[in-house]
């Protein structure tokens, strides 16, 4: 059983080596992807780190464009172009953190294999706050003098937008732990089909729906877990999760997930260090389970 861990990062590098170093194990990879428009230098000590590699196709990401999508394809083009036989490419931030141990998250997939894993919620008739993202038009990738005025006035004009091909929406979370075959079913569906392409690069955050809609209308469907095995606390409200602190902690560790996210070892370093002490205290944390 193999993992390749994909890391999208534009921030800390020192949370991203104290991530890996945490994740370390002999059946685990991990490829990094700096945002094009960061200074790679700082990041690239990680190097030295061992399975660390760096992906070659740099790509400049917006936030709620359809260019995080583009930016996970390429990555995980890479990633199979390698010919290593992975069993799972596990989609992860620079702000993320382990919160189970090595030997724990490999053991788990490899109990798993054959699933697939990502969270989601029927848009159409469960997440109906969320169709407003893709019935209207949204230039989140472009960038120029009167842009908001001209989407409004577009959406103004048009209709609503319908999904292609009538594929039933679905979508919660970007983060994801697929099979490399899912993965790039997802890859080759999106870009060799111009309707579908363009439709999600007019979307509102489509990295947080692209992924599900395609699986949950395709024969994987049967494979896939409701489940990403993230925490994420959402409890403030607006369209970015809660930054994790130490009063965080009680409720990270007593939670079933592998990982959590957002973190900012800057700001809030204890808490890094709380989930360490935890995983020192107590090994393995919990018992091995099946989904």
């Amino acid at each position: 059983m193999r993992t390749a861990h994909l890391i999208l990062t534009y921030t800390d590098p020192k949370l991203t080596e104290r991530m890996i170093k945490r994740l370390s194990h002999k059946n685990f990879d991990f490829y990094i992807h700096v945002d094009k428009k960061c200074d790679i230098e700082p990041h690239l000590f990680l190097k030295a780190l061992p399975n660390v590699y760096f992906i070659k196709k740099r790509m400049d990401v917006k936030w709620a464009g359809f260019s995080t999508v583009l930016t996970t394809f390429e990555c995980i083009k890479e990633i199979v172009a390698t010919g290593i036989q992975y069993d799972f490419i596990n989609f992860l931030s620079g702000q993320d953190y382990p919160i189970k141990s090595a030997t724990f998250i490999n053991d788990f997939l490899s109990m798993n294999i054959g699933r697939e894993f990502l969270s989601y919620r029927d848009i159409k008739n469960d997440w109906t706050e969320d169709l407003i993202r893709m019935e209207k038009y949204y230039f989140s990738d472009y960038n120029f003098i009167g842009k908001y005025w001209l989407q409004h006035l577009v959406n103004k004009i048009f209709p609503k937008r319908n999904m292609p091909y009538g594929l039933h929406p679905y979508g919660k979370s970007m983060f994801w732990m697929l099979s490399p075959e899912a993965a790039l079913y997802v890859v080759n569906k999106v870009s060799h089909d111009k309707k579908l392409r363009r439709f999600f690069s007019l979307c509102w955050a489509s990295d947080e729906f692209v992924f599900q809609t395609i699986l949950l209308n395709s024969d994987y469907k049967d494979k896939v877990i409701n489940n990403n095995y993230r925490y994420i606390d959402w409890s403030a409200g607006g369209a970015n999760p809660k930054v994790l602190n130490e009063s965080d902690a009680e409720n990270i560790v007593n939670s079933n997930m592998l990982f959590a996210r957002k973190f900012d070892m800057i700001n809030s370093p204890g808490i890094l260090d709380l989930i360490d002490e935890y995983l020192l205290v107590n090994g393995e944390f919990n018992q091995h389970t099946d989904v």
